[in-house]
């Protein structure tokens, strides 16, 4: 494939067009910032775990105080989770650097449904938030699910939002699930929406529900895009979750994660990912393609081509063998969206991969590539607020 031409002006400005940012020389702010993830769309509390991924690999890569808290709302005991696996073999290996709690019962209950077990529940776990935000003992406090705890009134708006108001200047506060008060999105330096597509078919019909896809066979396909954050971040914690499926329930269950237009190092998940690959080598595989460098429209060099088509490569006999059960394609659509790969061999692969093999894409772009219509599950994540637009540094360990 030729390169485009060079002569367009590179999209910079806001950081919205096209030009994924590396982890190469990238400053890094001290301070926390409270994030909050909600909407009806897939990846809320994937994108919550992508962050303990990263948190967990910056503790392990680097010499510097790092811990997290990932307390997890309405996950009881009582019901197994895929990510569980993956949480308890990091934790048996950096005991020093997570600890996880589960609260209140695992299955769905209305505000009318809600019974004293379950405002007892969601109490001992924000009595343990407020203790872990007061003690300072953690960089990151996860909050999953926290956002339908207060909207079910399990747990008080005002108190919730008065703490968090409060806490230390370095820590950072996830907080995720559907219906987030608007007291807290008003408080929030971070503000993303994952707004869920249905597939409309040629006829004008809207495709709503897995059966739908399942009449169909495009089921396992995942496509996470749009402007806000948590596209990569759900990915990896996809990531987690099928590692975690493989250690605890399939050992089979192979993960593959490729990421596009992410070359070099300093990426904090790789850490975690190494140590987790240590330990279960024939569970994860891990490539990174691209230059350590922002590829702009206008301004691709051949190298990029080269590095495109390489991991693209890999990504289709993968697919294709039906050895691996997840393959995650990190950044694909914006590789796609810069012309550096064509569309028509994405579409094929994926119209004959294997049904058991889920594919998971993630990245923004300014068009809609024709796979697009393949996938079972398409999230946007919506950018209602994000402190990068106020001139707020990422930060190691939460946005790379």
């Amino acid at each position: 494939m030729a390169p485009p031409s060079t002569t367009q002006t590179p999209q910079r400005g806001t950081g919205r067009g096209i030009g994924i940012r590396t982890a190469a020389g990238s400053d890094e702010r001290a301070h926390g910032q409270l994030h909050v993830y909600d909407g009806d769309g897939k990846g809320k509390s994937q994108a919550a775990l992508g962050v303990v991924l990263r948190t967990i690999g910056l503790g392990i890569c680097e010499q510097k105080r790092t811990r997290v808290l990932l307390l997890r709302f309405l996950k009881g005991p009582g019901r197994t989770y895929d990510e569980d696996g993956a949480i308890e073999a990091l934790q048996q290996g950096f005991p020093h650097l997570i600890d996880q709690v589960r609260t209140g019962r695992g299955d769905f209950f209305t505000a009318e449904e809600a019974s004293r077990f379950d405002r007892q529940e969601a109490q001992r776990g924000w009595d343990i938030a407020k203790g872990a935000i007061a003690s300072n003992l953690y960089s990151v406090v996860v909050l999953d699910e926290i956002n339908p705890v207060l909207d079910l009134g399990l747990l008080d708006v005002d108190e919730v939002v008065r703490i968090l108001a409060t806490k230390p200047d370095g820590m950072e506060v996830i907080c995720t699930g559907r219906g987030a008060p608007r007291q807290l999105v008003q408080l929030a330096d971070l503000h993303s929406e994952m707004r869920a597509h249905r597939r409309q078919w040629p006829n004008g019909e809207v495709a709503d529900g897995l059966e739908a896809d399942q009449e169909r066979g495009l089921e396992g396909i995942e496509i996470y895009t749009g402007e806000g954050k948590g596209k990569s971040t759900s990915a990896l914690g996809k990531a987690l979750q099928a590692i975690g499926r493989g250690i605890s329930q399939d050992k089979s269950h192979r993960v593959l994660i490729l990421q596009w237009l992410k070359g070099g190092s300093g990426y904090t998940e790789d850490a975690a990912i190494a140590a987790l690959r240590e330990s279960y080598p024939h569970l994860v595989d891990h490539l990174r393609s691209g230059r350590d460098a922002i590829v702009w429209r206008g301004q691709q060099q051949p190298i990029d081509y080269v590095e495109a088509e390489r991991a693209w490569e890999i990504a289709r006999a993968a697919i294709s063998s039906g050895l691996y059960k997840t393959v995650i394609l990190d950044e694909l659509n914006p590789t796609v969206d810069l012309e550096l790969l064509p569309v028509d061999p994405i579409v094929q692969t994926l119209l004959r991969k294997p049904a058991e093999t889920e594919v998971i894409i993630t990245g923004r772009c300014k068009s809609r590539p024709a796979y697009f219509d393949l996938a079972s599950v398409h999230s946007e994540m919506v950018c209602h607020k994000h402190y990068a637009e106020r001139g707020v540094d990422l930060k190691r360990g939460v946005d790379y």
